[in-house]
């Protein structure tokens, strides 16, 4: 039975004691005791158990610094800085020329539509439908409409989500409005890309720091600056309103676009816990997220849009915008709304239905632009005008199509590859001084930029031996520690028999990938399979474990062969269900991390365990790992205090192709990484004989240039 959560019990001992319900005299002040494993059980409660953890600290510490209006004030420019970083955004891109096109007209009764594009950057095109009334008496208050997702394809034409959204236009030009609605990357009439993450398995995405909800923000800022060019637009009246993706892209330009007078966001935000916890993240594509860096709520976000009018509306049974997490974001913003005495500019709308663009919603957003934006006196009288006109489409698709023919330098299908620039390559140090100043610019990086999720404070280990046993000249012990709550690792500890602890030289810690720990298990098994019945593995493999016997008898005989998994290998090992994996990397993302950035600080915390257990301090240690996880523990050896050797197999020469950790691209690359590492200690890449070893030949010339001693650096190219 699970314990019940109660007020005087803390959200994480609550989740620990739950996870570690199944353990007698488990609680979440001692060392716990391990559970048994059950195929992936044991690894998916933890990793839930993670999250609400995770999620929890960033929830609390959203807006908690503020407490004044002076707060806020002094405050928001360095959040708005940040917000930026996160879209991608930071440096701003130059403003190059917009070079608008008007490609046609429609027009209806009292209002017609212009068919136009511009260009956000050069060859970023924004097709769009510019609604205008036909009777102007000046400058018209102006409405920027953001589109969600609704594909309007035939006949493999893509005629852009603004057709699908163009009732909202419609309604705002018949009103004296000037509306200009933009098409998105994804679903416009050149079609882009949101689903990196999601479906394509683009994680790269991450580690370029790229996310498309910065090109939609971007897009927007451009539309802002389109429409000041317009003598039809007054400049101090411009909103912004849009549903679903729309909605998330009208909370990024609120929040960074202060030209943006009223906001009307729907159905575009709820919190973290219900991204993380709740699943919601299943249901949002890429372009709903900023790349977490600062670790924000998403009420973070909507708090920049204060004390400017803002109508957050949503419906009550939306189930990707739950109505909890809604409330949640109101409540925190509200609060800020409050140190300005503008309670008055925050409203709340919550109407029946699910996630649908229903007319009930349409009308409230119409009344809080009349109000505010087109500042109607009758509502500052204290009445409100009825909407009597109703949404309605009036275009075929084809009516406002913009391009015939897509243009040829257009670089919308391809923009995830340049919009977040990546860091060049870095030139070859002329001394150590400049070698040091490099270094430590991208340590600085790696910390506060990449692995910025790592806890800020450690908890101990609780090293526990849970097992001990010797047969057939091999002496298997094994114990369990702590790298973060509520994670529970384990470290397999295999040496020769014959050999006194005393005579322990060096220790060497394999990090292991699921396949090398499935082999691993195997082998131990053949001897140990009494003693290894908690591990998921049936099989034995007694050629493996007499290759381990030689290993240990000839090569490794004064060492102690150490094996771990990091989170999510092995014994915690979770799903193996590759779309609920997929989300999995996707919430580690939202907390500000990667599964494989929290993987490298497994490894970090597995060193230190090491140099805990008995006989063990003072040993040499060295760290080997190969495919995936010889990139995690190549940046693990850059943060322990002393590594006396490091052997890497079949090292990706990329990030791109893993590990992917956020934002590193933007500052370093692997080869990068390999001369640091190589500065603290030899290092010997094994790679396949038919591999390039151009990647490490920055590493080999830092070495030469800076007279490393000989063998920092060793390339072995090896048969399959």
């Amino acid at each position: 039975m699970i314990p019940p959560m109660t007020p005087q019990r803390s959200f994480t001992a609550f989740c620990l004691a739950a996870l570690f319900a199944m353990a007698p005299g488990a609680s979440a002040d001692a060392p716990p005791k391990p559970i048994a494993a059950s195929g992936t059980d044991r690894g998916d409660r933890m990793l839930a158990c993670s999250f609400r953890i995770e999620t929890e600290k960033i929830t609390e510490q959203s807006l908690k610094d503020i407490g004044t209006l002076a707060d806020w004030k002094a405050s928001r420019p360095q959040r708005q800085q940040q917000l930026q970083e996160m879209l991608g955004l930071s440096p701003l891109p130059p403003k190059t020329p917009l070079n608008p096109v008007i490609t046609g007209h429609v027009d209806r009764d009292t209002f017609f539509v212009e068919k136009l594009h511009f260009q956000s950057q050069p060859g970023l095109y924004v097709t769009a439908s510019f609604y205008l009334p036909k009777q102007q008496d000046g400058p018209l208050p102006a409405v920027l409409y953001l589109c969600g997702h609704g594909r309007v394809k035939k006949n493999g034409i893509s005629y852009g989500n603004k057709v699908h959204y163009q009732h909202h236009g419609a309604w705002f030009a018949r009103n004296g409005y000037a509306c200009l609605t933009i098409d998105t990357l994804q679903l416009g009439e050149i079609e882009g890309l949101h689903h990196g993450t999601y479906s394509h398995g683009q994680w790269w995405w991450n580690a370029r720091g790229y996310t498309p909800a910065g090109v939609e923000a971007w897009n927007s800022i451009r539309a802002v600056d389109y429409l000041l060019s317009r003598d039809e637009v007054d400049a101090e009246r411009i909103g912004v309103t849009g549903r679903s993706g729309g909605g998330a892209s009208t909370w990024w330009i609120a929040a960074l676009d202060d030209r943006i007078k009223v906001a009307v966001p729907v159905a575009g935000i709820t919190s973290l816990r219900n991204h993380v916890v709740d699943g919601c993240v299943e249901g949002h594509c890429d372009c709903m997220y900023p790349v977490n860096t600062y670790q924000w709520d998403f009420s973070d976000v909507a708090a920049l849009a204060a004390p400017r009018p803002l109508l957050i509306s949503n419906s009550d049974k939306d189930r990707i915008f739950p109505l909890d997490g809604v409330f949640h974001i109101h409540q925190a913003t509200h609060r800020i709304y409050e140190l300005s005495g503008h309670t008055g500019q925050l409203g709340l709308q919550i109407t029946e239905g699910p996630h649908r663009d229903t007319q009930e919603l349409r009308i409230h957003a119409f009344h809080w632009f009349n109000r505010f934006l087109r500042r109607d006196e009758r509502y500052a009288r204290g009445s409100q005008p009825l909407i009597s006109m109703t949404a309605t489409p009036f275009f075929r698709p084809e009516e406002l199509r913009v391009f015939e023919k897509l243009p040829a330098d257009q670089r919308n299908t391809t923009i995830h590859e340049t919009f977040v620039p990546q860091a060049p390559p870095p030139p070859v140090p002329e001394n150590q001084a400049a070698w040091h100043r490099l270094r430590d610019r991208w340590m600085t990086a790696l910390q506060e930029k990449c692995f910025r999720g790592w806890p800020e404070e450690t908890p101990p280990l609780h090293p526990e031996q849970i097992l001990a046993a010797h047969r057939e000249g091999i002496r298997l012990t094994a114990y369990d520690f702590t790298p973060q709550e509520p994670w529970r690792l384990r470290l397999y500890l295999v040496r020769s028999d014959s050999v006194p602890a005393a005579d322990i030289r060096s220790t060497v810690l394999h990090v292991l990938n699921q396949d090398d720990w499935e082999t691993l298990m195997a082998a131990l098994r053949t001897a140990f399979a009494p003693e290894l019945t908690d591990t998921g593995i049936t099989e034995t493999n007694p050629a493996a474990f007499a290759q381990l016997r030689r290993r240990l008898s000839e090569t490794d005989r004064n060492s102690v062969l150490i094996f771990v998994c990091p989170r999510g290998i092995g014994p915690t090992e979770w799903t193996r269900d590759h779309r609920k994996r997929t989300h999995i990397r996707r919430r580690f993302m939202l907390l500000g991390q990667t599964r494989d950035g929290m993987r490298v600080f497994d490894v970090i915390r597995a060193a230190e365990a090491v140099r805990k257990l008995p006989g063990l301090q003072k040993t040499r240690l060295h760290l080997t790992a190969r495919d995936d996880s010889a990139g995690i523990s190549l940046y693990a050896s850059l943060f322990i205090p002393q590594i006396d050797h490091l052997d890497l197999k079949n090292l990706s020469p990329s990030h791109r192709q893993g590990p992917v950790f956020l934002n590193v691209l933007r500052f370093l690359d692997i080869p990068q990484a390999v001369a640091m590492a190589a500065e603290r200690s030899p290092v010997v890449l094994k790679q396949n004989a038919n591999d390039s070893t151009s990647p490490w030949t920055y590493a080999s010339a830092v070495a030469d240039r800076l007279n490393w001693p000989d063998g920092r650096l060793t390339i072995q190219q090896q048969e399959r």
